[in-house]
């Protein structure tokens, strides 16, 4: 047996597509263009990729994207006023700041300036609480990602074991509170788990976003399981590698997401989604 490998990369080419078509649709109807500000505050490569990216597929969408890139010793006060300008600004529907953030400035401060109806990450506790209770304007982007990678492929959480391995605010709890309304029995398994390998052992779904290379092998995961790895990490031949131990895995599960190439499209995608949703309530529709 050999799992079907989730294309993050063609299915987020897709929904772009329609994305982009309804971008045009919202343009000629309203004279909006969605608007998009990237904040990355340093210069640590991998958030420099990212924030190209982001700023590429916007492109894709026929959004309108800004970006500041601050120096790393700006100050927390300073980068609070910058997000209260874009706060108050017409052109900007979305604002995402790149994290991680250096470590004098406290990330939570910053996700709670923004406003909730421009906060495209859905970090701000407004946002947080309303997923929680499921009346949602906005969702992460990874979790996000991984529930349209889901019916893409026709997986319906309904009834089924999922297990969650992080517990992160970004990842692991907004992707058990998804999976949740979609009726999965969640478990969320962190460090302090004891005997983990029986628990994702039960799994029908399991996510794993941990960020330790190749952390979950064969023997940890049932014949059948649909398997969402959501780490990047690199490798031993310097190219980038999951949290699962994908060769192995391949064999045994039913589905699975490659890295690169899975989540990690889907999560830009995602992005877009929410800009275009801001525009939208932004323009009252």
């Amino acid at each position: 047996m050999s799992a079907v490998l989730m294309d993050g990369k063609e299915v987020s080419k897709k929904m772009r597509v329609d994305i982009r078509a309804d971008v045009d649709a919202f343009k000629a109807e309203t004279g909006i263009t969605p608007g998009l500000a990237v904040v990355i505050i340093g210069d640590d490569p991998a958030s420099r990729v990212y924030v190209n990216n982001k700023k590429k597929r916007a492109g894709h969408c026929h959004m309108y994207s800004r970006e500041y890139a601050l120096p790393e010793e700006t100050t927390q006060e300073e980068l609070v006023k910058l997000i209260d300008e874009l706060n108050h600004d017409d052109e900007i529907h979305g604002i995402l700041v790149q994290h991680p953030m250096p470590k004098h400035i406290d990330e939570s401060i910053i996700f709670r300036s923004i406003s909730p109806a421009k906060d495209v990450d859905a970090f701000h506790p407004e946002n947080v609480g309303r997923i929680m209770n499921g009346n949602f304007d906005f969702l992460p982007c990874t979790p996000a990602g991984v529930m349209a990678l889901l019916d893409e492929y026709g997986i319906d959480p309904k009834g089924k074991e999922c297990v969650i391995v992080g517990r992160s605010n970004i990842v692991g709890k907004p992707q058990a509170m998804l999976l949740l309304h979609r009726h999965g029995t969640v478990t969320i398994c962190h460090s302090r788990t004891k005997n983990l390998p029986e628990v994702t052992k039960r799994a029908d779904i399991l996510v794993v976003a941990i960020g330790k290379a190749k952390f979950i092998t064969a023997d940890m995961v049932k014949d059948g399981a649909v398997v969402i790895d959501v780490g990047v990490n690199p490798d031993s031949e310097g190219g980038l590698c999951g949290d699962v131990d994908f060769a192995e895995i391949e064999k045994k599960a039913s589905f699975i997401t490659p890295v690169p190439g899975g989540v990690g499209p889907m999560t830009i995608t995602m992005l877009m989604k929410n800009t275009l949703t801001a525009a939208k309530r932004f323009a009252g529709k």
